[in-house]
């Protein structure tokens, strides 16, 4: 090929997203599994990819890969880079957080407040060029607020505490086979408790219009504005919004918001679109060379 392509990558801790653009479009786009280095070591993320990932872009002409990712703090960032390495030996690899996707991807190069609402949940303030201040998330058990684990888990607590209509639990149970000590033993015992929590969090959205499930949204949104958000500026500041819970249940996260003051911007269900507007803008010929 004669044209330089990139390669984006968007990877949560449940699934991935590699997207392949030319001249500013998406050629080619692969799903995966989640990556992520808090929970997978440097050999682990590098045969996910030379396993997934490289067999369906090998022919390409990439000029840069862009990952973004879970759990890529700076101290993790050039393992990652090592990985994705490994399979694409080309010399300009960029690896951020799942943070900064979401900046570049909402606000790009203007002020707001970027929230991530997805499996996990995080947030910060962004001055257009890089993030000035951020709530930590504190991860599924002590933060998250807001995410599909969160939801999850006040879930699954609800329903063995007898908080939910009784024929509310037996359907819940029923649909995902579960029983208490099943559920005791996915969090508890085996890994990713995070995720499990999350893939329970549908049951929500297809039973949204009962009352015990929409108090269970609201009450985690709630969470989310009062733990995170509102300690930004943001009675002065647009609040965006990105990842599948905030998509999927945008109209409750507009109630709490407006409840609260908020004022919210965008709520996109993936920044890869956003993201591939911010490259295709940057004028450093990236396309062109």
């Amino acid at each position: 090929m004669n044209n330089h392509q990139i390669l984006i990558a968007d990877c949560g801790s449940t699934k991935s997203d590699w997207s392949l653009v030319e001249q500013g479009k998406i050629k080619h786009r692969v799903l995966s599994v989640g990556i992520s280095p808090i929970f997978q070591t440097t050999d682990e993320i590098a045969k996910e990819i030379k396993e997934r990932v490289l067999p369906q872009f090998q022919n390409a002409s990439l000029s840069a890969i862009y990952f973004y990712g879970a759990g890529c703090l700076p101290e993790k960032i050039e393992e990652v880079r090592e990985a994705i390495h490994l399979s694409f030996p080309i010399k300009k690899i960029e690896v951020y957080s799942d943070l900064i996707a979401a900046a570049h991807s909402l606000c790009g190069d203007k002020q707001g407040i970027v929230c991530i609402l997805g499996t996990g949940s995080n947030s910060c303030e962004w001055n257009g060029r890089t993030v000035t201040k951020q709530i930590s998330p504190l991860g599924y058990i002590l933060g998250d607020e807001g995410s599909g684990a969160y939801m999850g888990k006040l879930l699954v607590g609800n329903a063995l505490k007898n908080l939910l209509p009784q024929n509310l639990k037996e359907k819940f149970l029923k649909q995902y086979r579960l029983t208490p000590s099943i559920i005791i033993e996915n969090v508890y015992k085996n890994p990713n408790p995070n995720r499990f929590l999350a893939s329970i969090s549908p049951f929500l959205l297809q039973n949204i219009e009962e009352d015990a499930i929409v108090q269970i949204v609201k009450k985690s949104f709630n969470d989310f504005f009062e733990r995170n958000v509102m300690q930004y500026d943001y009675s002065n500041k647009m609040v965006h919004f990105v990842g599948s819970i905030a998509y999927h249940y945008a109209a409750i996260l507009k109630q709490v918001a407006s409840i609260k003051g908020i004022n919210l911007g965008k709520i996109e269900q993936s920044p890869i679109e956003g993201l591939v507007r911010y490259y295709n803008t940057k004028d450093d010929t990236i396309f062109h060379n």
